[in-house]
């Protein structure tokens, strides 16, 4: 099994990939043990002072002013991870959770948290263990950080709370932890704190996010070229030479990527045969501009993310110079930002395919296709209702795009009194991410069938190789009418799984 090695210094996407869906296994650098060692040393030496120190020897945000003695300093890190697992609603998906856990134990490793080096021995021997904290949805403002689902995560490590076990059987924690051989850890001062203060379930989210979108979006110029070449469109303006006028390289690279997949086509090109016709209309000739745009925004969600993954989000945190102080850090502003505007441009992906599978079922614009791709239009519906489907998914990707990184709800008696809702837009960007697969999925479903009615026209080798798996995935193509669910299920697994790109690829080598 592939192992992953946390160092000081943060993680790489593909770190967190590995461990949240892959089950990679967790292991502790020896330069993050003398790290968290040299630390717990300082934090120990302020914890001996009697000048208080907040998160050491002090209670926490509004009441942070009241000085803890020795004697109750445990109970203090207990009862933060007590108090703060607060969260209801339904359980976070098991990725999430394995994401969020990791991405602390990044963060406790760095040597700025002050924790000891047994407690993150055992954050990584739970991960190991296959172990997974329930979490529930509702409980995180993004600041500090995502304090409800990180204090599930620690109440794990106590021994307390429901876990889900490798077999998926939510069971008691405590339980859990025995039957691996793991003791439940001991918090001492300033841990309990640490353990709860970080932006790792939004990031942890946004990488995940990135990763499916990478996807979705190489899918996303598959379907519009499919979609350009059934209604007979032109290619022209995929010329490389036009989209360096205009140099954003996403733009580029979805240009790019149509064209490959259009080479060798005879179905492009034809609509100089119908003189109503100068030009194609935006949603076809437009794809790589909206597309690109989304790309481009991913590019720099990709950057925020990586500079995030390099950080130490904690508060206090101990500095090299062994002083320990307070700071903002874990505002969780720049991850729900770029989530909220990864939502934005899923939005407009979706709906400029929705205008495109549209365009496909309309006998007055689809130039030659039977009425809604149907066999016996009248007597068959064809895709008429595939199109609702694909509608009610575009109006909520729509709602989704609301940003809620433009929220915020004071808490804490005041002391938190700016918040970043970046939880909330991590989760809402995880619902996007879904409906634009079955978004794709659909116009995939439509554009497949349109090409097979072109009867007498060759399609782009690309195109003849998507069509041959998507069926042989068990999506049907051209016919009476039937139960079209199962269809857009399995196009929708067909999309979601890579198998669309893999397909495409198959004759055009890797899409950019």
């Amino acid at each position: 099994m592939h192992t992953v090695v946390v160092g000081t210094t943060g993680v790489t996407a593909s770190d967190v990939l590995a461990v949240a869906r892959a089950g990679a296994r967790v292991e502790l650098s020896e330069e993050a043990l003398a790290a968290l060692a040299a630390a717990r040393e300082v934090v120990d030496a302020l914890a001996a002072k009697p000048e208080p120190v907040y998160g050491v020897s002090t209670g926490f945000g509004a009441l942070a002013t009241r000085h803890i003695s020795p004697e109750l300093r445990a109970a203090l890190q207990r009862n933060i991870v007590r108090s703060h697992a607060a969260g209801m609603g339904p359980r976070v998906e098991r990725e999430v959770v394995r994401a969020l856990m990791f991405l602390r134990l990044k963060t406790v490793c760095s040597g700025h948290t002050g924790v000891r080096p047994e407690v993150a021995r055992t954050m990584a021997g739970v991960l190991n263990a296959g172990i997974t904290p329930v979490v529930h949805e509702y409980g995180s403002l993004g600041c500090s950080g995502d304090l409800a689902p990180l204090s599930h995560c620690a109440l794990t490590l106590m021994g307390e709370g429901d876990a889900e076990g490798p077999d998926g059987t939510v069971r008691p924690a405590g339980e859990l932890l025995a039957e691996h051989g793991i003791a439940p850890v001991e918090l001492r001062e300033k841990e309990g704190l640490a353990l709860l203060n970080g932006t790792d379930g939004m990031l942890g989210m946004l990488v995940m996010a990135l990763a499916d979108l990478d996807t979705l979006y190489k899918s996303a110029d598959i379907t519009a070229a499919l979609t350009m070449e059934a209604l007979l469109g032109t290619d022209r303006v995929l010329a490389p030479e036009l989209h360096a006028i205009r140099p954003h390289p996403g733009q580029a690279a979805s240009a790019a990527n149509m064209l490959a997949v259009l080479r060798g086509s005879g179905l492009t090109g034809h609509h100089q045969d119908d003189a109503p016709r100068v030009q194609d209309a935006y949603s076809v000739r437009c794809a790589p501009q909206v597309a690109g745009a989304g790309r481009d925004t991913m590019a720099h969600a990709a950057l925020v993310a990586e500079r995030e993954l390099a950080a130490a989000v904690d508060n206090p945190v101990v500095l090299p110079d062994g002083r320990v102080e307070s700071n903002g850090n874990f505002h969780g502003a720049p991850v729900a930002y770029v989530l909220d505007f990864l939502a934005v441009a899923a939005a407009d992906l979706g709906s400029i395919a929705e205008r495109r599978t549209d365009r496909l079922l309309d006998k007055n614009r689809s130039h030659g296709l039977p009425p809604f791709l149907a066999d016996d239009a009248g007597v068959d519906s064809g895709l008429m209702i595939a199109q609702y489907t694909q509608a009610a998914l575009v109006g909520e990707l729509k709602r989704l795009a609301v940003p809620a990184s433009a929220d915020s709800i004071p808490s804490s008696a005041m002391q938190e009194d700016h918040v970043s809702m970046g939880w909330s837009a991590a989760r809402k960007l995880r619902t996007a991410v879904d409906n634009l697969a079955r978004v794709i999925a659909v116009e995939l479903y439509a554009a497949t069938r349109a090409i097979q009615l072109r009867e007498g026209l060759t399609p782009a080798p690309a195109s003849r190789a998507v069509i041959d798996a998507v069926r042989a995935a068990g999506v049907q193509g051209p016919g009476p009418d039937r139960y079209l669910s199962p269809d857009l299920a399995a196009a929708d697994a067909f999309v979601r799984a890579g198998h669309l790109v893999t397909a495409a690829e198959t004759v055009t080598g890797p899409l950019r």
